[in-house]
């Protein structure tokens, strides 16, 4: 829930922004002045970039949750007994322990959206955030071509 609170106040201060920053984009394109121009149109590009990448982040976090709801009801997530800290994280070395078994999986299945996931799972209990990402996307990739297909 918290993320999601996170998320809301990120879209709300970059609609405050684009506001912002779309008020000077226009005084700078009505001055005349060449370079005033310039850094106008600068002003209006940078925001969309902004949009662009906050939309693509949204649509990722959304298909991901999608996936995990999806995976909870079928049964699949991993249930492995593993140690918590009471920040919440999972214990290293019991991270690392399991880690084998779900890498295993995707070489067994690397077509299976499910077992991607799951990995992904393990990349995050792990702190490799880089490769977690890139699993989930790798799962969001194969189960759209599930569905589609």
């Amino acid at each position: 829930m918290s993320a999601r609170i996170g998320v809301a106040v990120m879209a709300v201060l970059l609609a405050l922004y684009i506001v912002l920053v779309a008020q000077r984009a226009w005084l700078l394109l009505v001055s005349g002045e060449p370079v005033a121009i310039a850094m106008g149109i600068a002003l209006i590009v940078l925001p969309l970039i902004a949009v662009w990448a906050l939309g693509r982040e949204l649509w990722f976090g959304v298909r991901a949750e999608q996936l995990a709801r999806r995976l909870e009801s079928e049964g699949g997530l991993p249930d492995e007994p593993v140690s918590v800290r009471p920040s919440g994280r999972v214990v290293a070395q019991d991270a690392d322990a399991v880690f084998p078994v779900y890498r295993a999986d995707v070489e067994q299945h690397p077509g299976d959206w499910r077992a991607w996931y799951r990995l992904a799972l393990a990349y995050d209990a792990a702190r490799d955030r880089r490769r977690a990402r890139a699993a989930v996307r790798n799962a969001i990739r194969l189960e759209s071509a599930e569905r589609r297909g």
